[in-house]
């Protein structure tokens, strides 16, 4: 099937036509939820397969991302309005001691694509703040990003946090960044790992699928 011109916009990153394209379809009465399914969905899932199949890097991911999180700011506010229920929820953030936040962003926006809601946290974020959203939020996917070797413990720290507040059994933790590893995810009872944004998403439609 041939990509509409807004799916085909969002997989080349072209973020003027994005926007002009998601403004089009809601001025012609499609329904929000049907411009996200129909159009950003698609396009997201095909950005991610590119990416695998190494026809796509990072640079490619990222203005793909950004023309779906621009369009995601337009559709957002309409489709809480009208009470579409989101493929899942994540809470995701940067580690505390951690500032680095473009691959977390990546991860964000490709989850936002892949229908889920989406709670950035940010950088530097503490065991307690953690902890706080999977409180206010239970069933919440918990998502945790570091970029450096001294600040990855600090996941496990999250996840001794989670279940010092009873909170580890309504709430799966998914790990990633440049040191984890899946052995590392595993040593400290995290319940997934991933490597790249778009394996980020399939592993937290798992998750939604199997609660």
């Amino acid at each position: 099937m041939t990509a509409s011109k807004l799916e085909q916009a969002v997989i080349d990153g072209d973020l003027d036509t994005t926007l002009v394209e998601v403004q089009r379809f809601l001025d012609e009465g499609t329904l929000p939820q049907a411009v996200m399914e129909e159009h950003l969905i698609p396009a997201m899932a095909e950005v991610g397969r590119l990416f695998e199949e190494n026809e796509y890097f990072v640079p490619e991911l990222l203005i793909a991302a950004r023309a779906m999180q621009e369009a995601m700011k337009i559709l957002n506010p309409l489709l809480t309005n009208s009470g579409i229920k989101k493929a899942g929820r994540v809470v995701i953030g940067t580690v505390k001691g951690d500032f680095h936040d473009i691959g977390k962003n990546l991860v964000a926006s490709m989850l936002e694509g892949g229908g889920f809601e989406v709670i950035d946290l940010g950088v530097d974020v503490s065991p307690e703040k953690f902890a706080e959203q999977a409180k206010e939020k239970p069933g919440s996917i918990i998502a945790m990003s570091a970029l450096l070797t001294t600040t990855m413990t600090q996941m496990q720290a999250v996840i001794q946090k989670l279940e010092a507040e009873g909170l580890r059994a309504t709430s799966k933790v998914i790990v990633g960044g440049a040191p984890v590893t899946d052995e590392f995810a595993r040593k400290i009872g995290a319940d997934g790992y991933s490597d790249n944004a778009s394996a980020a998403v399939t592993l937290a439609k798992t998750f939604v699928k199997a609660v």
